[in-house]
């Protein structure tokens, strides 16, 4: 009777093994999709902020434009005084906007980002797949 109960611990180690693989599995087609769908969600924030620096970029050159034709129509040099001190100052504004915009995106993707002690069911599966088998043995062998 002592073997049959020996048997039937092994064989629930098997299926329990079995049962923790095939989760593994799951887990890593599950990591994968979730990897993919990052992947896809970064190259849409790449989209966007490439769009957003060329809208900023128009913006700072028709701003710059019409504050040099105001200039003009006054009769001002706009490349002298208070023009240039304009147009560098609309310069200094549009690259701290685009400064807080590049930070922003990074932190949009570092968000996205999965950590790298995540579980994705790779490895760890099978670790605990070998540690249950282990721990039948081993009340096996006690």
């Amino acid at each position: 009777m002592a073997q049959i109960a020996s048997i039937a611990s092994l064989i629930g180690a098997g299926a329990s093994v079995y049962g923790t693989i095939g989760q593994g599995r799951q887990m890593q087609s599950q990591a994968s999709a979730g990897r993919a769908a990052a992947v896809e969600r970064g190259r849409q924030l790449e989209i966007q902020q490439e769009a957003d620096t060329r809208a900023r970029r128009e913006t700072l050159a028709r701003t710059i434009a019409s504050a040099r034709a105001r200039l003009s129509a006054s009769g001002l040099r706009a490349d002298d005084g208070s023009g240039a001190a304009l147009q560098s100052g609309l310069v200094a504004d549009a690259a701290a906007a685009e400064s807080e915009s590049d930070a922003l995106f990074r932190a949009r993707l570092a968000a996205g980002r999965r950590s790298l002690l995540q579980s994705d069911g790779s490895i760890n599966a099978y670790a605990r797949a070998g540690q249950s088998f282990g721990t039948v043995v081993r009340s096996l062998l006690d």
